[in-house]
């Protein structure tokens, strides 16, 4: 494929090379309006891939960089011309001078996301924020076209998929393609603060930190006919069916088993876990209401982690850390940066003894300031492989709690287990990977016999 030349990284250059030195130059040009380079287009175009309130959400924090130069929305695809409509409707609302989407730029279909890829220039921005099950194909077809990319959470739904995504972190860095992961927590001012005082042995060593997120939620209800539909399924079984969305744990947890891993500066060697449903469990789909997961790192230190859904029980969205000298609080709920160090072990507020300065802006918005600027500014910005072990620890601790079997990070770096082989050539008409019986239930994980790694 013949790469075509972006002008504007051009122009860039060219700046550079006049001002004397880099870091002048950096310096410089870091003060300019895009506009100071005259006839060039400066616009960052987005194409969003995947038209829910993910994807529009993401879109409005890329509108909302501050001092970021034009940017806008230039395509969309989706397999639903409705959510499209919709999405745009609502960001036009917000926005009403950077959507520009015109009809014939927005793509219907499996193949969508190639058409508005096609469409976009070295610069431009992929936002890949379908369903996981669909990432690998979205995001590798974006770097062998040379487009910066983001890519919503989870990256994929099995060990085969986000090995796919893997062999694209070398890809990416050679051509210096920017790639952004929807881990926002790591781009927090306040927990990098924490992080900092980790890492210089203000709480000694880190032999335990504990990341629950407890809440309720609805079942799958008997989805009749539609249960084996591939078009429906894709609609109601994206927490519901693994194949599809990685289930609800992996969708919501695995913020916080990054968090772990970024705590510990390491990934962990081995998990076990356990299980199960709540009696008289109605739940149609796959999931499973509890699960508690147990890591182990190298060291011999752990990081327990739990997810549940139970309504009308004791909820809790928070990640705590246990140092040999005191504990500390590293998040809150809904990925609030709650960040404080304590006396000792208490978890109280009158034990509070350090608070770094308040975040000015949401961990999403963090996120993409830095993407935007790292391209603005061509620096490098490539977060693949971090998302990817993280992804791949989550799957851990998952396959943990459906075999019943402990899960080690050599098997998950060897395995090329796939819920659906043919992901690649998927049609509207083509067959689903996991079929209702007769009574309209998924099956579910059962330890000793599942499947996952």
């Amino acid at each position: 494929m013949t790469k075509s030349i972006d002008k504007s990284n051009v122009n860039r250059r060219q700046f550079l090379e006049k001002c004397g030195s880099l870091a002048t130059g950096a310096a410089v040009l870091g003060s300019l309006a895009p506009s100071a380079f005259a006839g060039e287009d400066n616009t960052i175009r987005l194409a969003l891939l995947g038209c829910g309130g993910r994807g529009t959400g993401a879109v409005g924090d890329a509108l909302s960089v501050p001092k970021a130069g034009p940017i806008k929305l230039y395509a969309t695809a989706d397999l639903i011309v409705e959510k499209m409509e919709r999405s745009i409707k609502a960001l036009k609302k917000k926005f009403p001078d950077k959507i520009d989407v015109t009809k014939d730029r927005m793509f219907r279909g499996f193949d969508a996301y190639r058409k508005a890829i096609d469409i976009l220039r070295p610069g431009d921005i992929a936002m890949c924020t379908t369903r996981s099950y669909i990432r690998p194909l979205h995001v590798e077809y974006a770097i062998r076209k040379g487009i910066n990319v983001f890519m919503e959470k989870p990256f994929a739904s099995d060990p085969g998929g986000l090995h796919r995504l893997l062999r694209l972190y070398e890809v990416a860095k050679k051509k210096n393609i920017k790639v952004a992961a929807g881990l926002q927590c790591r781009h927090s001012p306040a927990r990098q603060a924490l992080i900092e005082k980790i890492r210089d042995g203000a709480m000694g060593e880190i032999p335990l930190i504990r990341a629950n997120r407890l809440g309720g939620s609805g079942w799958l209800r008997n989805q009749g006919d539609k249960a084996n539909n591939l078009m429906s399924q894709l609609q109601f079984g994206r927490i519901h069916l693994l194949w599809i969305g990685s289930g609800h744990m992996v969708d919501n947890l695995i913020h916080q088993i990054d968090e772990c891993c970024w705590i510990k500066d390491a990934w962990p060697v081995s998990a076990v876990g356990m299980g199960g449903r709540v009696p008289h469990s109605k739940d149609l789909g796959q999931n499973i209401d509890i699960y508690s997961m147990e890591y182990t790192f190298a060291d011999g230190t752990k990081a327990i982690c739990g997810f549940r859904r139970m309504n009308n029980a004791r909820g809790e969205f928070a990640t705590f850390i246990h140092g040999t000298r005191c504990a500390a609080q590293f998040s809150g709920r809904t990925h609030a940066a709650t960040v404080h160090m304590y006396k000792d072990q208490r978890i109280e507020k009158d034990k509070i003894v350090w608070t770094p300065t308040k975040d000015a802006h949401s961990p999403w918005q963090y996120e993409w300031n830095i993407l935007i600027d790292s391209i603005r500014n061509d620096r490098p910005h490539n977060e693949i492989k971090r998302a990817v072990y993280s992804d791949l620890t989550s799957l851990m601790g998952r396959a943990a709690c459906h075999t019943g079997q402990k899960i080690t990070w050599d098997q998950m770096m060897k395995s090329k287990f796939q819920f659906c082989d043919y992901l690649d050539d998927l049609d509207f008409d083509s067959p689903v990977p996991v079929k209702a019986d007769e009574n309209g239930q998924f099956p579910v994980p059962i330890p000793g016999k599942w499947k996952e790694v």
